[in-house]
């Protein structure tokens, strides 16, 4: 393809170019769209044009020649002005330029001129887009911008703006049109064929000292070197354990959260107004100040039944249910999260002799109010009592918050104690609501 080129520009058997004159300005270096297919059906021995037009726009794709005024490569059998690229970003050099590289680019064109360089849509697009992706090292993005618009303000008026289309054309190429094939993709199953599929790698704006370094913002890339087996293996078991993960589909996802809101919508203010008045949006505190009394209405009371968490966090929850396990004589589990609970709120400097008071009522030898753990987080709680601090009971606590979860809440949710509860709520709310309608 280059060595058509090549012919396409010679002097004397090449195609003809020339500068054309416009209103007010002239085009200079350029040639037409019928001069390519007339050239290539004159001297490549083809007989159908529309076989000429589609081996030019094959070309043209390829970023060889382009369109002074288009950002669509593909050659038109018309007078459309067509320009040669220069040899430098043909695509035989292994162009492989980053984003950083088009941020620059698109940056710099902010800066020139606004008629003629006018930013498409689609580019302010990408270069909003790379604004946010490159927001910690915009700065120096935009100093690299700026430093080389300047470079090209010193250069004669028709070279720059020949300069200018085939930089264009260069992007056109590597970030095309939306809708546009890009030929700079590799076929994956061509690559995976080749023995040395690694290409050289460039900077745009001029080579790195290592040539495998392509972005004029980032350091030399280091050698690559071949993994050893066992550098393969734990790859291996890596991969095996991100695919045993547990996973669900977005389905069952979106059916937990839809009843998650479904089961809380009551509680929130905004969905359901509260009793009396809405706190929010009013200057009653009513509400709030029965969420926080001692004497909790049925909803509150209702919501215990939504998890062990909604007891824990509410004190005339978490009240209730240690009456409910000293009835079972099991009370120690709900004491030890709660002195756990506390000790993290300490100061530093009471925190090891509060250790050493839960562990001897909780998990000593002989231990007064003596706790069911595993061996392995009574294990790791004796050793971190050598050094006590706030989260020294960490595991321990995770295994009895579970216990509780599984065995003594659902007995408590159960119990006879927590309806009867819930049922004199009810009819408290009952008597006041038809109290109301008396009056």
């Amino acid at each position: 393809m280059e060595d058509v080129i090549g012919r396409m520009q010679d002097e004397k058997a090449g195609i003809p170019i020339r500068t054309v004159k416009s209103f007010l300005s002239k085009i200079p270096s350029v040639f037409s769209g019928s001069d390519i297919v007339q050239w290539m059906m004159r001297n490549l021995c083809i007989e159908d044009q529309v076989e000429a037009l589609h081996l030019g726009t094959l070309m043209a794709a390829h970023g060889y020649f382009f369109p002074i005024s288009d950002h669509v490569l593909m050659l038109k059998d018309d007078g459309t002005f067509y320009r040669f690229q220069t040899p430098y970003f043909w695509p035989s050099n292994c162009w492989e330029p980053e984003n950083t590289d088009y941020a620059v680019y698109l940056c710099k064109r902010t800066m020139q001129n606004k008629a003629r360089l006018e930013l498409a849509d689609y580019e302010a697009e990408s270069l909003a887009r790379l604004q946010r992706a490159f927001a910690r090292k915009w700065e120096f993005i935009f100093m690299q911008a700026e430093a080389q618009a300047k470079v090209d303000k010193k250069r004669d008026k028709i070279e720059r703006k020949i300069l200018d289309s085939q930089e264009r054309a260069f992007w056109d190429v590597h970030r095309p049109v939306p809708g546009c094939v890009n030929t700079t993709e590799a076929d994956i199953k061509k690559s995976s064929r080749m023995k040395q599929p690694h290409k050289t790698r460039k900077s745009v704006y001029g080579l790195q000292n290592d040539v495998r370094s392509h972005s004029p913002t980032r350091p030399p890339t280091p050698e690559v070197k071949e993994p050893t087996e066992e550098e393969l293996n734990t790859q291996i078991q890596r991969w095996q354990v991100q695919l045993d993960r547990h996973r669900l589909k977005m389905s069952k996802v979106a059916e937990s959260l839809i009843g998650y809101s479904e089961q809380y919508q009551e509680y929130d203010p905004f969905f359901t107004s509260p009793e009396p008045s809405n706190p929010w949006i009013s200057d009653d505190s009513t509400a709030w100040e029965l969420e926080a009394s001692k004497e909790p209405g049925q909803q509150r009371v209702r919501r215990w039944a939504f998890g062990i968490s909604e007891v824990l966090k509410d004190p005339v929850g978490r009240e209730q249910f240690l009456k409910f396990l000293e009835s079972e004589f099991s009370s120690e589990n709900l004491r030890f999260w709660l002195a756990v609970q506390e000790l993290k709120k300490r100061p530093i400097k009471e925190v090891p002799a509060r250790v050493q008071e839960i562990w001897a009522e909780f998990l000593a030898s002989g231990a007064p109010s003596a706790i069911n753990v595993d061996s392995k987080s009574y294990a790791k709680t004796t050793q971190n009592i050598k050094d006590p601090g706030r989260y020294a009971f960490e595991d321990a606590q995770e295994h009895i918050y579970k216990l509780m979860k599984s065995d003594s809440y659902s007995r408590f949710i159960r119990s006879s104690s927590y309806q009867e509860l819930l049922q004199a709520k009810k009819k408290v709310k009952w008597n006041l609501q038809r109290l109301e309608t008396d009056l």
